[in-house]
């Protein structure tokens, strides 16, 4: 076989099911290959960046690498902010790019740049294929090195004359290893930590939604009451319903479960990535007591810098945890001011529930209408913009993965081309992707993906005609924004010109049926309201008022 065909072999030995992309002329021999895999399905997009949002959106809800595929020069570049994305997200992805043929790659020549050079930054690894015969180790190193803890990104380059060059090697059978796991006596040590506290409290990261991990924190915390703030990507880690739960934790003003780690006397912190939610916003004076789980050891920094290290698979941590609560008693923990907290959020979440206004469209209405028609296992994924802050801030989740925002890197346009990965992974749950007017539109194009694919997605689109984040910054910086307002389409004749059912309410009573009749229409929906976003400076106020104990 030639290179491009062992490649193709490679990848299905490794269990990949999709791989998403644009293609072009030098990748063609792979494209060829793939197109006689029975094992792996092409999904064909209408650009690169959407790719790589719909091939990390995969990975995130199964933990195994889609493929993210694009040809040389801006083929490449177009993919190199979704696979950032997804590096930082920590979802496991294969990038995999053509290249022109390796006796033109030393002097100046079409289309021709250092491709793997420019993806070093954003993955885990990056390498060329020089040749065929490297392939099955290449292909099984980067799938192990994707889906090992923390996940990432991956890129494989593929030279076209490499690609079409003979070689007789076979894939390599893949072959999984069990994390390594902390010590008896670490486990012992920490268990003390947990006896000398009051008032522990548990800041949930990223790591806490792989399932093993999820279930064994929701046990410990049934067994000892200790309250857990998530990150945004977090969310779902233990259920909203729970008395433990006390939401969530990242927005730059201090919040009211802030006021649950101010008074902690140990800050347990699990599965956490500071890239989300940087220590000196919740450390600020080095003066916590931290305990820290998670697969890696702590990122060094200031204000981060543990009593403990647990470094190991976080759900056989949490295992040991728990097995020490069996055998000898759960300590007794003062936790009645964090159920003052969680009784004072959710009181925020539900105080527009029953707006009636016309013209503009409350967040908080908006959210909780949301929440209503989705049920446990349904999946929001939220763009980047203002509505992110208020997703993160007011919808909660039953279950891990069913809330997905970019909060590593953050890059806008991720919802729509993730939101289609998401009902390929889970046909059979509602899948609502919530978008400000400006993300939509940067990934506007993969309407027709959805279309041609018969997606059953809904586009929830809040539209204020302007960059509304940076205006809420800018305003309680400076006091005053810059110039940052835009047109929009007409949104019903987008929706009709892309052959989707196409909705615009703004009333603020009809919002809710409106949502739950979009989410049983067959094929994809979009859904735009006028968003009120004079809360924004109301939002700001209020959190600036939150500066002592409840």
């Amino acid at each position: 076989m030639n290179g491009a065909e062992l490649l193709a072999q490679c990848l299905e030995a490794e269990g990949i099911e999709y791989i998403f992309g644009v293609p072009g002329e030098e990748n063609a021999d792979f494209m060829i290959a793939l197109e006689k895999s029975s094992k792996i399905r092409f999904i064909l997009t209408r650009h690169e960046q959407g790719a790589a949002f719909m091939a990390e959106v995969y990975g995130r809800l199964t933990g195994n690498p889609a493929g993210a595929l694009g040809t040389l020069g801006p083929g490449s570049t177009n993919l190199i902010t979704g696979v950032a994305n997804s590096n930082m997200d920590r979802a496991p992805m294969l990038v995999l790019t053509g290249q022109g043929s390796t006796n033109r790659l030393h002097k100046e020549s079409h289309q021709i740049m250092n491709v793997v050079d420019m993806f070093e930054p954003v993955t885990k690894w990056a390498t060329s294929i020089l040749d065929p015969d490297t392939i099955p180790e290449i292909v099984r190193k980067a799938v192990r090195l994707a889906r090992t803890e923390k996940p990432g990104a991956v890129h494989i380059e593929l030279p076209e004359d490499i690609a079409a060059e003979d070689t007789s090697r076979r894939p390599m059978s893949p072959r999984r290893f069990r994390r390594p796991v902390i010590d008896d006596k670490l486990a012992g040590q920490a268990f003390e930590l947990l006896k000398s506290a009051k008032r522990p409290v548990i800041i949930a990261g990223n790591g806490c939604i792989r399932r093993r991990a999820s279930k064994q924190l929701r046990r410990f915390c049934e067994k000892t009451g200790i309250g857990v703030i998530s990150t945004f990507m977090a969310k779902g880690c233990v259920d909203m319903d729970a008395d433990y739960c006390l939401y969530t934790v990242g927005l730059g003003a201090k919040d009211r479960v802030n006021l649950a780690i101010d008074e902690a006397d140990l800050v347990i912190a699990l599965g956490f990535d500071m890239v989300e939610y940087h220590p000196n916003l919740w450390n600020q004076h080095n003066d916590n007591r931290i305990l820290h789980i998670d697969f890696l050891p702590a990122e060094i920094d200031e204000h981060y810098n543990p009593k403990l290290e647990l470094v190991g698979d976080l759900a056989h941590t949490l295992w040991m945890m728990n097995e020490r609560l069996d055998a000898e008693g759960v300590p007794e923990y003062d936790l009645a001011s964090q159920r003052e907290i969680r009784a004072a959020m959710a009181g925020d979440f539900a105080e527009h529930r029953d707006d009636r206004t016309t013209g503009l469209i409350r967040p908080q209405k908006a959210l909780w209408d949301a929440r209503a028609v989705m049920g446990p296992e349904d999946i929001l994924l939220s763009d980047v913009g203002a509505h992110k802050m208020w997703v993160a801030r007011h919808y909660h989740c039953h279950e891990p993965n069913t809330c997905l925002i970019p909060n590593g890197f953050c890059s806008m346009g991720f919802a729509l081309p993730g939101a289609i990965a998401a009902s390929i992974v889970h046909p059979e749950r509602r899948i609502l992707a919530l978008c400000g007017d400006a993300g939509f539109m940067m990934n506007v194009q993969e309407m027709e993906t959805a279309a041609r694919l018969g997606s059953n997605i809904v586009a929830f689109v809040w539209a204020d005609n302007a960059y509304g984040l940076i205006e809420w910054k800018q305003d309680t910086h400076f006091g005053h924004h810059t110039d940052l307002n835009f047109g929009n389409p007409d949104w019903l004749l987008l929706a009709k010109a892309f052959g989707w059912h196409g909705h615009y309410i703004d009333a603020a009573e009809d919002l809710q049926p409106a949502l739950d009749g979009a989410l049983a229409e067959k094929g994809p929906s979009l859904v735009v309201i006028p968003i009120d976003y004079r809360e924004n400076p109301l939002l700001t106020r209020k959190l600036g008022e939150i500066t002592c104990p409840i």
